[in-house]
């Protein structure tokens, strides 16, 4: 398999598009539809599939979905409505479209990406890509391995606050926060993840890895921090590449 759809599930953005496996590019422009409100298990399903039709799709499918999954089982939906808890989103969107399909953490299916293809290609240690955007996402990595669904926007800081609410994108935005107030409140979490986890590198995902100049020296890290090669394609990337892994796995010897 060389080419597998992918999809990328946010609090406001559900976009995906197809993928070459073997060097991770995107094959056509990404289409976007906006995330439905409220985003019910049914609104979500059916705004997936809408996604795979205007693509007139039929092979492999992975999607990143912003929470805890487990063997294709939705068990937290963070910034979605939370009738997404319990869902098999993989069998759903197979019995929608006929398609076979994999689902994995966005943050891990950005993580993915990043390390096959983008700035965590070939680094040891601990790695650890932060996605910002509506939310606050995770991935890391021991030596190239993937440690799942670590979920760390949701850790409480130092200060009593959960990252997520603190230093969310969207928080920066509610609140109204200039980069310098914002960019002070990102460089608590990431000292508390150097504290916890000792990393050789960060790697910031997401929209807000676009504008690291507008805060980078209101960071006050030791760990060297590095802007995600793919940008927010990685969530897409990764998806495909979960997905052609997953399915390949499938396959009878």
């Amino acid at each position: 398999m060389t080419t597998v759809l992918g999809i990328d599930v946010g609090g406001s953005g559900i976009k995906g598009a197809p993928v070459s496996i073997a060097d991770g590019s995107l094959l056509t422009e990404r289409h976007r539809i906006d995330t439905p409100q409220p985003a019910t298990r049914e609104k979500v399903v059916q705004t997936i599939a809408r996604l795979i039709e205007h693509f007139s799709w039929t092979g492999p499918v992975g999607i990143g979905f912003p929470g805890v999954v487990r063997n294709g089982m939705i068990h937290t939906a963070a910034n979605l409505d939370d009738s997404c808890i319990g869902c098999h989103l993989e069998a759903e969107i197979h019995a929608a479209t006929n398609c076979s399909c994999f689902v994995v953490n966005d943050a891990d299916a950005a993580g993915v990406a990043e390390m096959r293809f983008g700035a965590g290609r070939d680094r040891g240690g601990v790695v650890m890509v932060i996605t910002v955007g509506t939310g606050i996402g995770s991935a890391v990595f021991t030596d190239g391995h993937l440690v799942t669904n670590t979920e760390l926007g949701h850790m409480v800081l130092s200060n009593g606050q959960q990252a997520e609410k603190y230093a969310s994108d969207a928080t920066r935005k509610k609140r109204d926060l200039s980069w310098r107030e914002w960019g002070e409140r990102f460089n608590l979490v990431l000292k508390d993840l150097e504290f916890l986890f000792s990393p050789e590198l960060f790697i910031l995902g997401g929209g807000t890895s676009k504008k690291l100049d507008r805060f980078r020296d209101h960071l006050d890290i030791e760990v060297e921090l590095v802007p995600a090669a793919l940008r927010n394609m990685a969530g897409i990337v990764g998806a495909a590449v979960f997905a052609a892994e997953r399915n390949s796995s499938l396959q009878p010897a």
